[in-house]
């Protein structure tokens, strides 16, 4: 195959290869003891060397050398283990390049040419095989072709797919085709001797949307913060408009919140997506939320089948999922029957034989005893050995871990597990109780020892036993366990409440936290001994919360129930410190513990956060606001017109927050909302989309009729106020005191009535029950796009906030510069390669000083991304590229004033706000400080000290994280402390410090600067004979002080003296090293002198105050970026 040249040194190294064939240009080599007849002992030593390396590190057996007369470096440009293919490589270079390269003169040209046609057919070969991937081979190669052609984008920016459609301006439609990149949505159409290209990031789209209009029917519009564009005529619209949705928000969640928004680890490696697997991770993505499977199960087959339901008699026909742990079904209308079986629980998955009547049977016997009987399965062979392998692979690690455990207990006293323990009361000793409480895991649910009495609490006793007996029934006909049978019936049981019994037990089963719980025993005993004494802004802020946590409830009046929280919470921190603590996790964690054992408490803690709740936890709340927004559109869809009357439905979504966040226990009262929680455990949280959509409904009449958002609000929450159950009292203490005093009407009363907690999660079912997860998880993908988007836009508004006070340009091209800073970093991630998009991702993400956990999204360049913007934004021509480079490495090393290799955007903005809108004497000042340390050093003649390549490769990481052992953060006194220096920091960066003094060699580079500068510059000749006479007076003026210095006579200027501090001058002079040994580091002048020196000249005078336009060189840098940045980088790849 043809390889990436590589340069080798020694042709024959050690002779380990033999040359077979050879000319002036090429060498065909065999490793030495391959294919030799006879034992010769080097033959078997090499032969020896070889069969021991790692499979990986094993040399092919044959290579092709491309070698340069007269030089000792040769470059690998194919190898093979076969001879017959190597013979073909090499016979294709006989024929078609060795003629050719005879033409050539400089011998160094042939390498270039060589190695450009060599990575020429290794891009046609990568084209080749991602085609074959495609339903069409040659239409994907002729498309692939078309798209690097048309738009010049490096060949890193991998195509996903195309489509022929339609895209429209104004009312003139141009057909042409779309390609969907990793990257980018790019459009090219050529009619009519008219060309129309261009090219959207996935990074600039705000919304995605399907619109209808009278000329464009059935459009798919896509909107920037600049424009919209409209593409129709497609020939499959929804599933382009589903992949434009997949890849825009995998884009997203890659480049602006990475940190926070976990992707599949084949979405992480862009380059390996291709539209089969959208397709794939869209499946995906649907399984995990309908069965609500942990985020790491990878899904494996999909497939067609009937499942036999005992209760109904008959097979069910259905869909089958199987991922890494899980076997899953689905009936074809969703959530009329599911059944979820972990792997853990099977005992055999066989073939029985197959009839006329059971086609294909499968058998899956589970523990307890039951078997499961799946027919019509296609591909059964390689279903069923595909399962076992996976079933044999967790059998395995279940006896390792048995065995470990039974080692462990043999070798522990003999104690018991768990210790039970509870405080009814505040002694004497009650320090001493709070440190046992505080290490001791409770083995019941607090329920149990704190009831909280109710009125009419032997009616509830009743109603307990009658729910309790339906539940028996119901176990005896579908099932008990995670393998139950879910159906419509089990829905209906869920909607009166489970009681209060099997309520610990069916949100275990529900949410299959029963699962994680058997395969991580003694996890969470060891996680508390872990986490518990260890102090983190996490425990500071879970301290805080704890007793906010259902303060009226006896538990959490109690040091027991206090503790036990503490635990839960504290021991989930230190699990995920990616999440830590979030408000409203604490109001969670208590009801979850009031109802089920702690260790089971904490593991429904995690299926929440992690499962049930993607995304909600962390430290942006992402997950909540885009269901906040599926919520609103959810509104328009199903409660239209309750949306024509309240046009802004931001503030009724805003509401819901607080109901997706906690689950409605935040608004409800305490016995309806753990109805609630019962519904989510069951539905997810597709419960929690249709209740809030019951309630809105509830009070339609009433929000339409609102004046304003206050009123909106206090309607809603005195509807919540009154929703009670069979649990609490019937009738409500008082009527709210503010529907009393607001217009009252006959439409008014419903409103104070009693509502049941039942009748309303019945109505929702009812009336919204046909919503769909499918089409949940759809709204959610779209939705994510504007979420992400508008803290994109706070981001922005944040830093151009902190920047517009210290700079004089104008807000639109202060903006216009973040956009391009923006961009420049974007770059980086779309085409760089893997260390230096790491580098970047981490650099943008700023956490807070004193290592607090307040975290913002910063945009930070490194020195190549910095040189890029340079060139295109200086007002002024460098003179010679070696020059301009190293002018703009001064300049990236002076603004780097944390000394992090990283400029900020207010360092850069104050840079250009200097060239282009500063008087005179601060573009000199700035000029003078490019040409002193510690901008100018010592080493600057080295090249290799200064160049660095076109992408960086070695980026130091700086993220200011906890550490992973321990997570702790600085207490608060240390943070104060450190406040206090920063602001320190601060006053001092501005005070105005003196300049130090330049040298002769300094002064020297800064002549040279200058003189660069006025180049090409229309008064360029009396620019040139103003710097002469300005030079040859400073020079003047350093000879006159450096003589006065060495006779001996101690001359002070008062003008230097206020110019620098002695001080710093020595310090200064002590800093370079042996050239302050030299009589030439005598030689100094200062600022104030070459300033009143150029002040001399007037041509000087003019060039420097001349007015420069801002907002032309950003349109021209806009123009120029993207495509230049491009060009570069695809340079780089062909050279490397």
């Amino acid at each position: 195959m043809w390889l990436n040249p590589e340069e080798v040194l020694l042709k024959n190294a050690l002779k380990l290869w033999v040359t077979e064939r050879s000319n002036d240009f090429f060498l065909l080599q065999r490793r030495r003891g391959h294919g030799e007849p006879t034992g010769r002992i080097t033959g078997l030593l090499v032969g020896a060397l070889d069969t021991v390396l790692d499979s990986n590190a094993r040399v092919t057996p044959f290579r092709i050398l491309l070698q340069v007369p007269s030089s000792q470096i040769s470059w690998v440009i194919a190898s093979g283990a076969a001879i017959e293919e190597v013979n073909k490589h090499w016979d294709w270079l006989v024929h078609n390049l060795l003629h050719s390269l005879s033409v050539f003169e400089n011998k160094e040209d042939v390498a270039s040419f060589v190695k450009g046609k060599v990575k020429g057919l290794i891009a046609e070969e990568l084209r080749g095989r991602q085609a074959a991937q495609e339903d069409d081979p040659e239409k994907f190669r002729e498309a692939l072709l078309k798209f690097e052609l048309h738009f010049g984008l490096p060949s890193s920016e991998k195509l996903v797919t195309y489509y022929s459609c339609c895209c429209w301006k104004g009312r003139v439609p141009r057909q042409g085709f779309l390609y969907l990149s990793i990257n980018h949505m790019s459009f090219y159409s050529f009619l009519l001797g008219k060309e129309v290209k261009f090219v959207i990031p996935w990074a600039e789209m705000t919304r995605l949307e399907r619109v209808s209009t009278g000329l464009m029917t059935e459009a798919i519009r896509v909107s920037t913060r600049q424009r919209q564009r409209e593409f129709s005529m497609f020939l499959n619209r929804d599933e382009a408009f589903g992949v434009i949705g997949q890849l825009a928000d995998i884009a997203l969640r890659r480049l602006l919140d990475s940190e926070g928004l976990e992707l599949d680890r084949v979405l992480q490696q862009p380059t390996r997506i291709t539209k089969r697997i959208l397709e794939e991770q869209a499946i995906r993505e649907y399984v995990l939320a309908l069965f609500r499977l942990p985020r790491a199960e990878k899904l494996h087959e999909v497939a067609s089948c009937s499942l036999w339901t005992p209760h109904s008699r008959s097979h069910t026909a259905g869909t089958l999922y199987t991922t890494d742990s899980y076997l899953c079904f689905s009936s074809r209308e969703e959530g009329s029957c599911i059944l979820i079986i972990p792997l853990s629980e099977v005992l055999s998955i066989e073939k029985a034989e197959s009839t006329s009547l059971l086609p294909n049977p499968v058998i899956v016997s589970v523990r307890t005893k039951k078997a499961f009987q799946l027919i019509e399965l296609q591909d059964r062979n390689e279903l069923v050995e595909s399962l076992n392998s996976r079933l044999r692979s967790i059998q395995w690690k279940q006896s390792m871990f048995r065995s470990r455990k039974d080692g462990k207990r043999s070798m522990s006293a003999p104690t018991p597990y768990y210790t039970f323990y509870y405080d009814t009361g505040f002694s004497d000793e009650e320090e001493i109780e709070e440190k046992v409480l505080r290490n001791t895991v409770n083995s019941e649910a607090l329920m149990t020892a704190f009831h909280q009495s109710q009125p009419g609490a032997n009616g509830n006793k009743s109603m307990e036993q009658v729910k309790e007996r339906l539940w028996e029934d119901h176990f005896l006909e579908f099932g008990r366990g995670v393998h139950m049978f879910r159906t419509e019936k089990i829905q209906r049981l869920v909607a009166m409440g489970i009681p209060e019994s099997l309520r610990g037990e069916l949100w275990m089963t529900l949410s299959d936290a029963s699962s994680e719980l058997e395969s991580h025993q003694g996890y969470y005993t060891s996680l508390v001994q872990k986490s518990m004494g260890h102090s983190s802004l996490a425990t500071e802020e879970i301290e805080r919360d704890l007793h906010r946590s259902l303060p009226d409830h006896p538990a959490f009046q109690n040091p027991t129930g206090i503790a036990a929280l503490r635990r839960v919470l504290t021991a989930y921190a230190h699990r995920n410190p990616k999440i830590g603590y979030c408000q409203s996790m604490n109001i969670l964690a208590s009801v979850l513990l009031l109802y089920a054992k702690e260790e089971e408490a904490f593991w429904l803690l995690v299926a929440v956060c992690e499962r049930m709740l993607p995304d909600y936890f962390n430290r942006r709340v992402i997950g909540a606001q885009v269901d906040q927004s599926v919520f609103e559109e959810l509104i328009r869809e199903r409660l239209p017109e309750l949306a024509e009357h309240v046009p802004d439905l931001s503030s009724l979504s805003s509401v819901s927050l607080s109901w997706f966040l906690t689950l409605f226990l935040s608004v409800l009262p305490f016995h309806s909302a753990v109805c609630v929680v019962d519904c989510f455990f069951f539905h997810g949280i597709k419960a929690i989309f249709q209740l809030g959509l019951a309630a809105l409904e509830a009070n339609a009449a009433q929000l339409s009729a609102s004046t304003d958002d206050g009123q909106a609000l206090m309607i809603l929450t005195s509807f919540l106020d009154q929703v009670g159950s069979e649990e609490s009292s019937c009738v409500p203490s008082s009527p709210p005191a503010a529907l009393e005093t607001s217009s009252s009407s006959d439409t008014d009363v419903p409103a104070v009535r009693h509502t049941n907690i039942t009748d309303l999660i019945n109505q929702s079912y009812e009336k919204f029950g046909d919503l769909s997860v499918r089409h949940i998880e759809r709204l959610r993908c779209r939705h994510r796009i504007q979420v992400l988007q508008a803290h994109e836009d706070t981001a922005k508004e944040n830093a151009l906030r902190v920047v517009t006070p210290d700079v004089s340009m104008s807000p639109e091209n202060l903006t216009d510069v973040y956009d391009l800073f923006k961009t420049e970093h974007f770059i980086s991630l779309y085409w760089g390669d893997s260390s230096s998009v790491a580098a970047a991702e981490a650099a943008a993400w700023h956490h807070g000083e004193s290592g607090c956990s307040y975290i913002e999204r910063q945009y930070r360049l490194d020195r190549p991304q910095f040189k890029s913007l340079y060139g295109l934004l200086v007002p002024w021509p460098g003179g010679s590229n070696q020059h301009a480079d190293t002018l703009a490495n001064r300049t990236f090393t002076l603004l780097d004033q944390e000394r992090k290799n990283l400029v900020t955007f207010r360092e850069f903005a104050g840079w250009l706000d200097t060239l282009y809108c500063e008087e005179l004497n601060e573009k000199i000042r700035l000029l003078y400080r490019l040409h002193i340390p510690p901008a100018l050093t010592e080493s600057e003649d080295d090249p290799s000290l200064m160049k660095s390549p076109l992408m960086s490769t070695n980026r130091p990481l700086y993220v200011n994280l906890p550490s992973d052992d321990e997570g702790e953060v600085k207490d608060y006194q240390e943070q104060l402390k450190q406040m206090l220096q920063d602001l320190a920091k601060e006053k001092e960066k501005d005070v105005e410090k003196p300049l130090p003094l330049m040298n002769q060699r300094e002064f020297i580079q800064f002549c040279k600067t200058l003189y660069g500068m006025f180049h090409g510059d229309p008064e360029e000749n009396e620019l040139f004979q103003a710097i002469a006479t300005v030079t040859s007076l400073v020079l003047q003026i350093g000879e006159a002080g450096h003589r006065g210095r060495s006779s001996g006579s101690e001359v002070t200027s008062q003008e230097e003296g206020k110019e620098a501090d002695p001080a710093q001058v020595a310090a200064d002079d002590g800093s370079r090293g042996d050239a302050s040994s030299t009589p030439e580091s005598d030689w100094t002048v200062s600022y104030a002198q070459i300033l009143a020196s150029l002040l001399t000249e007037q041509a000087l005078v003019q060039f420097f105050e001349q007015p420069l336009d801002l907002s032309a060189k950003i349109a021209e840098a806009k123009e120029k970026q993207y495509h230049q940045r491009a060009g570069l980088l695809t340079l780089q790849q062909r050279t490397s």
